[in-house]
């Protein structure tokens, strides 16, 4: 064999073991990460049958319903709007394995965009996966895009307009579901998820719904709540009360000419109170360094601890940085007040929920330790 036969054979090789490589990390992203039921749980129905044009891809997902003993009011808590903001995606998954309405109902919709689960944002270098360590062992949770994966929805316009109001983006906002509601039945991959989400608000009469995000600490709105004018009476009531127990909040008014955001659609089109919430992550800035697991899980960053000392950020940032458990820990008593606040206002209404940690016990405990065992 000629010396430049061997060298095309070994060039082959090594292009043959790279595409595996490559292709073996593109199917892991279709590899969903293990969701389990907690006791509170009663029923799980698919998405798709409130929109059945996503029944059978990549967008249909799973709705977790917490139904109390009581009869009482309802809650839609929507995890994963955007994958790659784990606070909110994790949130969903606590609640969903340790929640035990007493009375009312709970829906939870932990993959809200399922489809951005299965790519990463280009040029990112955004982690495919993250750990959590808990008392048996770690436990992985998948680690997404903000947008629905192209395969699913292709090409991008130049420029995007929000069908419900005629307001024109950036084209790549065509597969960010939170600019797409109300959706619509027959529209792109996207809006027929925005639609399924607002079909069961209005099918379900859901009393209050919450869509947890996360920004980056040089974003002026974070660490706050986002509340369309309809909430702002509750939202009030709440901030106040996660102010005394040492929680500090922000109140943002959704405003009127920013469309297609759960804030203003979801409180326009249905009787939901809407409710957006966001938290501190690194991962979300521009200052950041290496976008890797580490820095998702433990959000400590050098760059952001220097741009906090000058005065760059609206988050306090130092080396204890933002932790995903404080992230966490953040939304979940953040909605449980809401819901001690729901129920004091609406009587006839309650939602009345028990077994779920508090702010303190979540950061002093670590989430792993409300985590259930996957099999």
């Amino acid at each position: 064999m000629k010396k430049h036969q061997r060298i095309a054979i070994v060039f082959l090789l090594i292009t043959l073991i790279i595409t595996a490589l490559a292709g073996k990390s593109f199917s892991q992203m279709y590899h969903k990460d293990p969701m389990i039921k907690g006791p509170g749980v009663t029923e799980v129905r698919m998405l798709s049958e409130y929109s059945p044009n996503i029944k059978g891809t990549s967008s249909d997902t799973e709705i977790y319903i917490l139904k109390g003993e009581k009869p009482g009011g309802s809650v839609l808590i929507l995890g994963g709007t955007h994958p790659n903001e784990p606070s909110g995606y994790l949130t969903a998954v606590l609640l969903l394995e340790n929640m035990k309405p007493e009375s009312g109902t709970v829906y939870i919709i932990p993959h809200s965009n399922a489809s951005a689960f299965t790519h990463n944002d280009s040029q990112e270098g955004s982690p495919q996966k993250f750990s959590i360590k808990t008392p048996w062992g770690e436990r992985w949770f998948q680690y997404g895009s903000r947008a629905t994966n192209p395969i699913d929805q292709w090409p991008d316009p130049d420029v995007y307009i929000h069908a419900a109001s005629g307001q024109k983006l950036s084209g790549s906002e065509t597969r960010n579901l939170n600019r797409g509601y109300p959706g619509r039945e027959d529209g792109t991959r996207t809006e027929q998820v925005c639609f399924g989400i607002v079909n069961l608000i209005n099918t379900e009469g859901i009393n209050m719904t919450f869509d947890l995000h996360e920004a980056s600490p040089e974003y002026p709105v974070n660490n706050a709540i986002v509340a369309h004018e309809d909430a702002m009476g509750i939202a009030s009531s709440a901030l106040i009360n996660l102010q005394i127990n040492g929680i500090q909040y922000g109140l943002e008014p959704s405003p009127p000419n920013l469309r297609g955001l759960t804030h203003r659609e979801l409180g326009d089109y249905t009787d939901t109170l809407a409710i957006l919430m966001e938290t501190a992550n690194p991962c979300q800035g521009r200052l950041r360094g290496k976008t890797d697991a580490t820095l998702a899980v433990e959000g400590k960053d050098s760059g952001y601890v220097k741009a906090g000392k000058l005065g760059y950020l609206y988050v306090p940032f130092d080396d204890n940085g933002h932790p995903i458990s404080e992230r966490v820990a953040r939304h979940t008593e953040a909605i449980m007040e809401f819901l001690r606040v729901f129920t004091d206002t609406y009587p006839d209404k309650p939602i009345e929920v028990n077994a779920v940690p508090d702010y303190y016990d979540i950061i002093n405990n670590g989430i792993g330790n409300y985590l259930l065992k996957s099999e």
